[in-house]
């Protein structure tokens, strides 16, 4: 006899799970469905490197979440980043375009979000590593994103599975949802398939939650524009907007940026679709803003110093997809070399060293003169100044365009270092209108009944860019939502 289900959850990322979970908390019987198999269960979010955003008053506010004794909070120093924080950056980096309303609830349930998750068992850290420096015998924290998930996208999934299995909530791998079950305009159930034989489960309400459409070269093409085929997957290869065309098909409107993603520089030899047994987001490379962004015509392209990388590499990567041969270099002298950042250090990644700048040009396969010509008017472009990484410092060039506004040190100590990128596509941002509540809205934007949509899915948030960790954030804080109001629903429909 099959078990009756009150909410199926469609996906197995950190938004689903969140929202199984709070379906469950809410007495709700939750069916979950994963596309592939277990060893490739978590979605996007397996691939993720854990940085979470979050608004704060306090290091109080912390370590409610991160336990620490006072010694170590002692040789802690920590910013607040307050909600109108976290606005200013979210609007900042979208151009003012974030919808208001879910962009208000993003925010404001962002702490209390990361509170519950705690609470279920995810494990945070502090983001010592990326977003702090020492000084003084103290660890200075900067940038808005001091927590992340424990052992990166690969803890988060364990921790969420482990509440999940906890709270006696059934998963069903290998089951690829394909239609919503409709009845005069409500959801009924769910169509899937499991080993090529077509399944229909029945419940009240459904929350779609299995990400967007980067996986699709189709779609990719015909809503982003025909250079996207050429982009890498740096995640899940099963997210092909399965969740999105059923949505659609089911009346919901489409919203947000349909032709913008989240995206970056990625190494060049990096797998064309996420690699689960390379888990974690290895191949990045984000220490751009300390060194120059070169194309094969030996040209730089973009200003490397505008900003923290936070808040500019996820547009960065279509900057690179825009380049001759969709490739571009990231370019550092030994003076730079110790400072970047571990993934510059794995064997995966792919590097050019070089004792002379000729050199190098000769390995990179650039047009050597131009590239001389750059570096040489870089070079004396670049103004005297107070060099810190770990603020906007200010020293910048004059006179060059495009200008390196911050960190802008001269290029002329041996050896030198190449590192070849590509461009990698993260996640869509164009998805389904969705209430703050979590409910999926039609053309008319009313609720279309019992259905619910979470994480990737969500249209209206970001556009252009995205500030650093505010995607895990949103997949939790309308994975919760979504999964609450699942569960309210189909109890009021029981009771009824």
């Amino acid at each position: 006899m099959t078990k009756n289900y009150d909410v199926i959850v469609v996906g197995a990322g950190n938004a689903a799970l969140c929202s199984a979970i709070a379906a469950r908390e809410n007495g709700a019987e939750v069916l979950v469905l994963e596309r592939g198999p277990k060893e490739k269960r978590g979605g996007n979010s397996f691939f993720t490197d854990g940085a979470i955003r979050v608004a704060y008053e306090n290091l109080d506010a912390i370590r409610k979440v991160i336990p620490l004794t006072d010694e170590e909070a002692e040789k802690i120093e920590m910013p607040k980043y307050t909600q109108e924080d976290f606005r200013a950056d979210l609007m900042r980096v979208t151009e003012g375009k974030s919808d208001p309303k879910l962009a208000n609830q993003l925010i404001s349930k962002s702490y209390e979000t990361i509170a519950w998750m705690a609470e279920q068992g995810v494990q945070f850290e502090l983001n010592f590593e990326n977003q702090s420096f020492e000084k003084d015998g103290k660890r200075h924290f900067w940038g808005g994103l001091p927590i992340r998930t424990k052992n990166k996208g690969i803890g988060l999934i364990q921790d969420l599975n482990n509440r999940a299995e906890e709270l006696g909530i059934d998963i069903w791998y290998n089951s690829r949802a394909t239609d919503l079950v409709m009845d005069q305009g409500r959801v009924t159930g769910v169509v899937l398939v499991q080993e090529g034989k077509q399944v229909t489960v029945s419940a009240p309400s459904v929350v779609l939650a299995s990400g967007s459409f980067e996986a699709n070269k189709e779609m990719r093409s015909k809503e982003m524009g025909e250079e996207w085929e050429a982009a890498i997957v740096r995640g899940t290869e099963f997210n092909t907007g399965d969740g999105i065309k059923m949505a659609l098909a089911a009346g919901a409107q489409k919203y947000g940026q349909w032709d913008g993603c989240h995206s970056i520089g990625t190494d060049y030899n990096a797998p064309k679709v996420g690699d689960f047994n390379k888990p974690g987001d290895i191949y990045k490379k984000s220490s751009f803003p300390l060194g120059l962004l070169i194309n094969k015509e030996g040209k730089r392209f973009v200003d490397e110093g505008a900003d923290f990388r936070n808040y500019t590499y996820a547009k960065y990567g279509r900057e690179v997809l825009k380049q001759p041969g969709r490739t571009a270099f990231q370019l550092f002298d030994a003076q730079v070399r110790p400072m970047l950042r571990k993934e510059y250090n794995l064997e995966e990644a792919t590097v050019l060293q070089a004792d002379t700048l000729e050199e190098l040009a000769d390995m990179m396969k650039v047009d050597k003169e131009q590239f001389l010509e750059t570096i040489n008017a870089y070079n004396e472009a670049v103004q005297e100044g107070e060099y810190n990484p770990t603020v906007k410092d200010g020293k910048g060039t004059v006179g060059i365009t495009p200008p390196k506004s911050n960190w802008a040190l001269t290029l002329d100590q041996a050896p030198y270092y190449a590192y070849p990128l590509t461009c990698g596509i993260t996640f869509a941002f164009g998805g389904v209108h969705v209430s703050p509540e979590g409910e999926v809205l039609d053309e008319q934007e009313n609720p279309i009944a019992g259905l619910y949509a979470a994480g990737e899915m969500v249209g209206g948030i970001f556009y252009h860019n995205y500030p650093g960790g505010s995607g895990l954030m949103s997949g939790a804080v309308f994975g919760k939502q979504a999964g609450t109001s699942a569960a309210r629903y189909s109890q009021a429909k029981l009771t009824v």
